[in-house]
């Protein structure tokens, strides 16, 4: 049973205009852990429950679920859930270890800024991984973007500066920039990622950059060990959490935000092209309860 099936089933079996009692706020906890939102987390979101309950003497479903929406809203708004991109170039730097869909997510960013009007150009940085250039360049085929790209093993930062000089010249809008997948532990790895965004600053001192880290959904807390470090070592303007379409785990969301302050930019849906979403706290919220 999915998250938001087994919350809708506890507010159903409670009856909770009549129950809102111990045993209710207890499986209500047990379900905001489960859903990755972590003990500590949980605990908070129903002690401010019962609080609000208690406080302003609420009565009926909709009044406690409306307090439980409200205050997991409160958790999620840490900052404007849109992309930055003021200026001509601006750069997407995209972090986050293998097999989390680093690649798949570069591609349906740009499809989405293509369709918006915007000149995009992927930078093929991830040159440790055999055929992560061929994948990129397959996704600018079916995004419409331009790919700039050098062989496997080639020096990271080297790909980056032809990239930018690409962009100025042919007037590119948005620079979306792939990375090697690193392990968050790998402290070689991570020093590379700030050579890399020293290199940006370095050739677009005033550029707009976004650096999102992409996380798997289905890793839970572990999501949140990763984003703390590389949010120490790179900083995080935002998060693409992918594979939404196949967990119950989705509370990771609200972790990341309130313990990191870092918002959720995008969710991913599916392998279409299309499936990728600006991430609304609003529907997410009303959506779980």
């Amino acid at each position: 049973m999915g998250l938001f099936s087994k919350i809708k089933k506890i507010w159903y079996d409670s009856i909770i205009w009549e129950t809102v009692d111990d045993d209710f706020y207890d499986a209500l906890e047990e379900s905001l852990i489960m859903a990755d939102l972590g003990a500590t987390l949980a605990a908070d979101c129903i002690k401010r429950l019962r609080d609000e309950v208690y406080d302003k003497s609420l009565q009926g479903e909709q009044n406690v679920k409306q307090a439980l929406r409200d205050i997991l809203k409160e958790k999620l708004n840490v900052g404007d859930t849109a992309l930055t991109l003021e200026t001509k170039p601006s750069v997407i730097l995209v972090i986050g270890v293998n097999g989390v869909g680093k690649t798949t997510s570069i591609g349906k960013m740009g499809a989405r800024l293509q369709r918006s009007g915007k000149k995009v150009l992927f930078c093929a940085a991830d040159t440790f991984r055999a055929a992560a250039a061929d994948q990129l360049e397959i996704w600018a085929q079916r995004s419409g973007a331009e790919i700039v790209r050098q062989h496997e093993g080639a020096d990271p930062g080297s790909v980056l500066f032809d990239g930018i000089v690409a962009a100025k010249a042919r007037g590119t809008d948005v620079v979306i920039c792939d990375t090697a997948g690193r392990l968050h532990n790998k402290q070689n790895l991570m020093n590379e990622l700030q050579k890399i965004r020293k290199i940006i600053d370095r050739e677009l001192p005033d550029a707009s950059v976004e650096t999102l880290l992409v996380l798997d959904a289905t890793t839970g807390q572990n999501g949140l060990i990763q984003a703390k470090t590389f949010k120490e070592t790179a900083g995080l303007s935002g998060i693409v959490l992918t594979k939404m379409d196949g967990t119950a785990k989705g509370g990771i969301c609200v972790a990341i935000a309130d313990e990191l302050k870092v918002p959720v930019k995008f969710i991913g849906l599916g392998e279409a092209i299309d499936d990728l979403e600006i991430f609304d706290a609003d529907a997410y919220v009303n959506a779980l309860v």
